[in-house]
């Protein structure tokens, strides 16, 4: 059951960072990489910088939004190179 509210998590963190950073959406498996690989980048990011947002559902789509957003971020500086 917890694989299923991650890949939600992950579904909605993309969908999220598509939207912030104006660049369009991924389509549903993108989004689905891009959140998923985003909160694993956004869960050592915030480890290692020692803050906390908490447990729950929210803290979770925060912080996998705030990774998949700095990870388009940088995978954007690597396309343009």
């Amino acid at each position: 059951m917890e694989f299923i509210w991650f890949i939600l998590v992950g579904l909605v963190a993309g969908w999220l960072a598509g939207q912030l950073v104006k660049g369009g959406g991924f389509g549903v498996v993108g989004d689905i990489v891009v959140g998923v690989v985003g909160a694993l980048l956004g869960g050592f990011l915030f480890r290692t910088l020692g803050v906390s947002l908490g447990g729950g559902l929210l803290g979770a789509i925060v912080v996998a939004t705030i990774g998949a957003v700095v990870l388009i971020f940088v995978l954007r500086l690597i396309k343009r190179t």
